[in-house]
């Protein structure tokens, strides 16, 4: 065979799959459309659901009726429309997925597809998981934080000026003094959609630790002894990611942290397992090596 028919054979298969790729691309192009079209329907009860936690800490503050505010035009649309964006792409995730799947599977073995399907049905759990987690538990505390700081810097005002300790009426509001302007509250809907949905996007992320390490335990990418022994970096790694995505104050870079490390030691238990699953697996087929057993135990007794 020539040089130029060993070429030719070589771009049949390549052309094959770019014209696979590119079919998977436009099915889940055109599914995420269809999604963001289905989502901008129902895209205001979303927001009244996503400013839920902020409607509710205005309440308790003594506000009766809560209001966000835009100040441009096209603010109020491109609002809805990042929602749309955000939940199409939740809505689309399942068929997204899943041509990304018949796209891999048949360069998998069996055994492959058995360890890769797990994980692609746990990620978007997982992300949904963060999500809820972040909406009903953080964001509610963050904004009692925020907001609620306006009346406890009152308070501190009226000791200072010797006007006692009473909460003032309204939501957010520092109170008059008899000096100066009155401060009070006028969110903007985009920038406080913009906290919430910062709060769903780190939580829903972090919330992917234990699928990714384990997936990449499954690979035989990382180990649990490695994992254990870098663990004081991860310790300094989650603070970093803790003081990066979220606002700063200590409530929810405390909550995220302990969160995050908690997921983290999860995934060592969780790699810990695959990897015991494994030896048993090759002790019953006679395939795996005592020298290994040795090798760790010689690891272990030298330490680090």
């Amino acid at each position: 065979m020539s040089d130029t028919d060993q070429v030719e054979d070589s771009a049949a298969p390549l052309i094959e799959h770019l014209a696979e790729l590119r079919t998977r691309l436009i099915r889940a192009v055109g599914a995420f459309i269809v999604g963001i079209v289905l989502a901008f329907v129902v895209a205001e009860p979303i927001l009244q659901f996503l400013l839920g936690p902020i409607e509710a800490t205005l309440r308790d503050l003594g506000d009766p009726s809560p209001t966000l505010q835009y100040t441009s035009p096209q603010e109020y649309l491109f609002t809805l429309f990042r929602i749309s964006m955000v939940f199409g792409f939740a809505l689309a995730f399942p068929v997204i997925g899943f041509q990304l799947w018949r796209f891999v599977a048949p360069g998998l073995y069996r055994t492959e597809k058995n360890a890769f399907l797990p994980f692609l049905i746990a990620s978007p759990l997982m992300f949904f998981l963060g999500a809820s987690f972040a909406h009903f538990v953080v964001t509610p505390l963050a904004m009692a934080f925020f907001l609620g700081f306006a009346d406890v810097s009152s308070i501190f005002a009226n000791l200072l000026q010797g006007a006692g300790t009473a909460l003032p009426e309204g939501a957010a509001i520092v109170p008059e003094t008899g000096e100066g302007i009155r401060i009070t509250f006028f969110g903007k809907v985009n920038e406080s959609l913009d906290i919430t949905l910062k709060f769903i996007m780190a939580f829903g992320l972090c919330f992917q630790l234990p699928v990714l390490l384990t997936l990449m335990g499954k690979a035989g990418l990382v180990s649990a002894e490695g994992l254990k022994s870098v663990r004081k970096y991860a310790v300094v790694g989650i603070l970093v990611l803790a003081a990066l995505v979220t606002p700063p104050d200590v409530i929810t870079q405390g909550i995220l942290f302990v969160v995050v490390y908690g997921l983290y030691e999860v995934s060592i238990f969780l790699v810990g397992r695959v990897e015991k699953k494994r030896e048993a697996k090759l002790r019953e087929e006679g395939l795996w090596d005592e020298d290994d057993d040795e090798d760790e135990v010689h690891t272990e007794d030298r330490g680090p």
